[in-house]
């Protein structure tokens, strides 16, 4: 009778095979992105990888491809890496309804013996792992986070600008003996020096007041942006975050914001640990076997969060208190938010006085704080206010 043939298809099964042919239908699309130029390749569930070719970097040439390969009948889905042309063409595909992923370069399997690196050969790797399953995709932030985190990093660049300048006049006047009697450099009394400074060589006088007058520009547009900052801030959709974050000891407004606009959404990290391991705060390790060796801290993941975290953590060195500055940021801060705030500064203070009695290094324990703190941001990040409960 051949029973065998006419077996029972059970919803699991049925499931299997739609998902099966789900993936048959995929067509899988890796695409190498440079300023000027797009390689693209693409392969279905079993074939072999083909490269399509090379197009210009540009919304109709991209639109094209795109209609070329909807025209094979399968789904196409899309990858490519994170890099200097940021996110225009992953919101290009999603507003057009197709699936695309931007995956880390830095998690991007590699073979040690490959020395021959092409933009087509990177183009067909990607396809390749894109259709293993292999490749890990980063969180894309929304043009209204992207906007908030360009803003705050043109803060830094010109922060770092300021301070570069400011280099270059102390090594002027160094190079021809004009040294500063007072304590503290950048005060109104030092600026007030520099003004009378007076130099026996007409030349040296007209790069001084260059110097000086540069500074002052970068000091009025740091001002600006930090006015823009606080402006933009005030129609953003994570306010309230922000607002949580500066009841920490040691957050101010422009460290919450730069960490909220570095993090985004911080309900996208599952755990504590993850936002920790994100930082690059935790402790590299190489173990085998029976042995366990940990080493430095990793380093990976964003720079920006990692400075502002071990900044911030230099503040809970002092005894716990709750300063002026402190109470005022927090007077419209839920009691939850208040209570966690105090457990923090409580802990973390303890926890460095404990540390250094131990006879660790400042750095190191500053390290451990910063990365304990990034534990309870992601706290804060991921408790409701009472307006949001109601």
């Amino acid at each position: 009778m051949q029973a065998w043939v006419m077996h029972k298809e059970t919803p699991r099964h049925r499931a299997t095979t739609m998902e099966d042919r789900l993936m048959k239908k995929l067509l899988y699309v890796g695409m190498d992105v440079h300023k000027e130029s797009i390689v693209i390749a693409c392969a279905g569930e079993g074939e072999e990888v083909r490269v399509l070719g090379t197009i210009v970097n540009t919304s109709i040439a991209l639109d094209a491809a795109i209609r070329k390969l909807v025209s094979s009948g399968k789904q196409p889905v899309f990858v490519y890496e994170a890099g200097p042309c940021g996110y225009v063409i992953y919101r290009h595909l999603r507003e057009r309804g197709f699936s695309c992923m931007v995956t880390a370069p830095s998690l991007i399997p590699r073979k040690t013996g490959d020395r021959v690196k092409t933009d087509m050969r990177d183009a067909i790797m990607l396809t390749r792992l894109f259709r293993a399953g292999e490749l890990t995709g980063i969180t894309v932030p929304d043009a209204d986070d992207e906007a908030m985190r360009d803003l705050f990093r043109a803060r830094l660049d010109a922060k770092k600008i300021s301070k570069t300048v400011r280099q270059q006049l102390v090594g002027f006047l160094l190079r021809i003996g004009a040294v500063y009697s007072g304590t503290k450099h950048w005060t109104k009394t030092h600026f007030k020096w520099l003004d009378e400074l007076s130099l026996p060589q007409p030349a040296q006088q007209l790069a001084l007041q260059e110097y000086i007058d540069a500074i002052r520009q970068c000091d009025n547009r740091v001002a600006r942006l930090e006015s823009m900052l606080q402006t933009s801030a005030a129609q953003w959709k994570r306010l309230e975050e922000v607002k949580r974050l500066q009841t920490l000891r040691g957050v101010s407004f422009l460290t919450a914001i730069g960490l909220i606009a570095e993090l985004g959404d911080l309900r996208r990290f599952k755990t504590a640990r993850q936002l920790m391991a994100y930082t690059g705060l935790v402790p590299s390790e190489n173990s085998s076997g029976g042995a366990i060796h940990r080493g430095r801290i990793t380093k990976t993941g964003n720079v920006n969060v990692r400075w502002l975290l071990v900044e911030s953590a230099w503040s809970y060195r002092l005894k716990a208190r709750k300063s002026a500055c402190l109470l005022k940021r927090q007077v419209d801060a839920d009691e939850k938010v208040q209570e966690l705030s105090w457990k923090a500064q409580v802990r973390l203070c303890g926890r460095y006085q404990r540390l250094l009695q131990k006879g660790k290094s400042k750095g190191k324990v500053i390290t451990c704080i910063a990365r304990e703190l990034a534990g309870f941001i992601w706290a804060l990040g991921n408790m409701q206010s009472e307006k949001q409960a109601a």
